[in-house]
């Protein structure tokens, strides 16, 4: 029956990260899907770029609390159901999903964004030292060479080894590992312009090839 709860905690973190704030803002407050501009990706980058600094700041807050909630919710969920299996099971189980939902979410035809900013706010649920750690390498690489996708990827790839470092091989490790490995997919296309040097730099419009 406690397998029950978990497979619930997926559903719920799914459906929570399926909520996708670029896509939802655009249409309704622009009139306008993002993901038919700029670079086609329903994330903050993008909003940034097509619609401006208010619309960029709404779709972070949403993936960031959703994200958040997403966690803590399907954590407490198993912790007060009585099952064998304690909070951060149930924690990792709901974030993981959410971050799956935001990149592939079941109400908007499965085309969803590549996860960054969820993937931070679960992690700052979670591991929140590990999480800031990982930002000032996001920070310092876009800082340096204006790239967002490659400070993304960094930060990314960085953020098991702060996990590691302050926490040890715990639950939440592994799920580092994989939202790091999901991100870096997600970001193909963009490694594919970063090395034909046509990828878009920070505060620049999305290239076209």
């Amino acid at each position: 029956m406690d397998i029950l709860w978990l497979i619930l905690s997926a559903i719920v973190g799914y459906l929570l990260g399926s909520i996708n704030g670029a896509v939802l803002i655009s249409t309704i407050f622009y009139g306008s899907d993002v993901r038919n501009h700029g670079s086609g990706n329903a994330g903050t980058t993008n909003m940034l770029r097509t619609f401006g600094k208010k619309a960029a700041a709404g779709t972070f807050l949403v993936d960031l609390l959703k994200g958040v909630v997403a966690a803590v919710l399907c954590g407490l969920m198993v912790k007060w159901l009585g099952t064998h299996y304690d909070y951060w099971m149930g924690a990792c189980i709901g974030g993981g999903f959410s971050i799956l939902g935001h990149n592939w979410p079941v109400f908007f035809g499965f085309k969803g964004g590549k996860g960054v900013l969820t993937s931070f706010a679960v992690m700052l649920a979670l591991s929140p030292i590990a999480a800031i750690c990982a930002l000032g390498v996001f920070i310092v690489v876009v800082a340096i060479c204006r790239y967002v996708s490659l400070g993304s990827m960094v930060g990314a790839l960085s953020l098991p080894f702060w996990i590691w470092l302050f926490s040890g091989f715990v639950p939440v490790f592994y799920l580092g590992i994989f939202a790091a490995v999901l991100l870096i997919a997600r970001h193909y296309a963009n490694i594919g312009r970063l090395i034909r040097g046509t990828e878009s730099k920070l505060g620049q419009k999305t290239k076209k090839e």
